[in-house]
């Protein structure tokens, strides 16, 4: 079991790892490019976590579990030496990142796990900074790292056996949601990300929109829908027949930004169209669909209620 836990980084992103690990009951090693800036994060973070307390986002408690469990450490090399696991979360930069790793590596216990927090550079390329890259993998955590659940565990095509789960087990007991993500540009995460936001600069270039009026639809209508559904069991069950129609529709205009993509031709020529057949992208029966209708109506109804019991959030376009 992993107990004993370094995070490499102090700053937003690193500090609310260190955050979330600490409350957890799991002790954090806090190392920066100083000692000063390592016990100043740890105290940016105490106080953070007084106010997330008081605010009723923390447990009542949770100052004093993260002043006891996270402690700031003189150098990377002492943060390092005894922790089971590190987080690197230093900034987005190859370089920087490649020299801390390399640190990382010579400094921690042979057995130690190091994970790499980068959003967009190529695991195996930072892999290679290190003389056990078997060890190595992207920890990719979401902004803020304190409340999203989801974190993307990478393993480049060096990572041993074993690595990724061993880390979505330790991520389980953070209350996190690992989820094995293979090592390509963007990962998951940042090119469904950045494919979103493509479309939607291009409807305000186009005219079609406003800003404030992409960000309203969107809120109010699919975004409604993926705290409970992804996008798969959403096509699944409005049916991949549909879907194959309005990408038809759509690629009359936009041939190259919606060409119907191959996966879905596949599931429509051989008859699997989703919920109303018992087969698609999931294999969800159509005898279920009452309790999914049940379930999203639910769903969505407990969601009206909590944006409306919160204020429109201070947003100026």
């Amino acid at each position: 079991m992993i107990e004993s836990i370094a995070v490499v980084g102090s700053g937003y992103m690193g500090g609310g790892i260190a955050q979330v690990l600490a409350l957890a009951g799991l002790r954090v090693s806090l190392a920066d490019v100083s000692p000063e800036v390592a016990a100043a994060g740890r105290e940016r973070i105490i106080a953070e976590a007084a106010d997330h307390a008081a605010r009723g986002l923390f447990p009542p408690d949770a100052r004093d579990r993260i002043a006891e469990g996270v402690t700031a450490a003189a150098s990377i090399e002492d943060a390092v030496a005894e922790a089971k696991f590190v987080e690197e979360a230093v900034p987005e930069v190859p370089e920087i990142k490649s020299g801390t790793l390399a640190r990382i590596d010579a400094a921690c216990p042979v057995d130690a796990i190091i994970g790499s927090n980068t959003s967009t550079i190529s695991i195996g390329v930072l892999a290679e900074a290190l003389e056990r890259p078997d060890r190595f993998l992207g920890v990719h955590f979401s902004n803020p790292a304190t409340f999203v659940p989801g974190v993307e565990v990478i393993a480049h095509a060096g990572t041993a056996d074993g690595v990724v789960e061993r880390v979505v087990e330790l991520l389980a007991e953070a209350g996190k949601v690992g989820v094995p993500i293979k090592d390509v540009t963007g990962f998951a995460l940042n090119r469904l990300q950045y494919a979103l936001f493509s479309e939607a600069a291009r409807l305000v270039e186009e005219g079609v929109a406003t800003a404030e009026a992409v960000d309203l639809i969107t809120r109010t209508t699919f975004g409604f829908r993926l705290p409970f559904f992804g996008p798969f069991a959403i096509a699944d069950i409005a049916g991949l027949d549909v879907y194959e129609f309005c990408y038809r529709s759509l690629s009359e205009t936009y041939p190259e930004r919606f060409a119907e993509p191959e996966v879905l031709a596949a599931h429509v020529e051989r008859g699997e169209l989703g919920l109303k057949t018992g087969r698609g992208f999931l294999a969800t029966s159509p005898e279920t669909a009452p309790e999914v209708a049940r379930y999203r109506d639910d769903a969505y109804a407990a969601l009206s209620r909590l944006l409306a019991d919160l204020p429109a959030p201070p947003i100026r376009y």
